[in-house]
């Protein structure tokens, strides 16, 4: 295996995000029904997708943003930030699950649009997914009662 290939991987949607006035879900693929199994037990899920609108050369270089697109908050590192501009367009988004019906994932909401391949899905478990004093910059908090 050359150098180039070990560090290079492949991804496969295992979902799509599906958005309407009405309603918000995960369509899983039919080859992954069964990876469902036990998920209803969860009340909120860590979802994985690809920011395949943002994927072009270009946008994969941009290492440093304004966070929101604002550009009253600092230029900032994009691994200090939620911007889609990043060297891989993953977001992560934590959800409540409302339902699951056969292969779709009803949510509250998602960062995503209608149609974003989702690439994983993870139960959210309170002793791995939430830290507790958890510190950021004023922009952050700024931002974050804003929304």
């Amino acid at each position: 295996m050359t150098e180039g290939a070990k560090n290079r991987f492949s991804l496969f949607p295992v979902g799509v995000v599906k958005r309407s006035s009405e309603e918000t879900f995960i369509d899983v693929m039919s080859g992954y029904g069964a990876a469902l199994m036990g998920l209803e037990g969860f009340s909120h899920i860590v979802v994985l997708c690809w920011l395949h609108q943002n994927d072009t050369p270009a946008r994969r270089r941009t290492l440093e943003v304004h966070p929101r697109n604002n550009p009253e908050n600092p230029l900032t590192g994009v691994f200090a930030t939620r911007s889609p501009l990043r060297p891989n367009p993953i977001a992560l988004s934590v959800c409540k699950v409302l339902r699951i019906e056969l292969r779709r994932i009803f949510i509250d909401k998602i960062d995503a649009f209608d149609g974003t391949p989702v690439v994983d899905i993870k139960p959210c478990i309170t002793d791995l997914d939430f830290a507790t004093d958890i510190k950021m910059p004023d922009w952050a908090r700024r931002q974050r009662e804003e929304d």
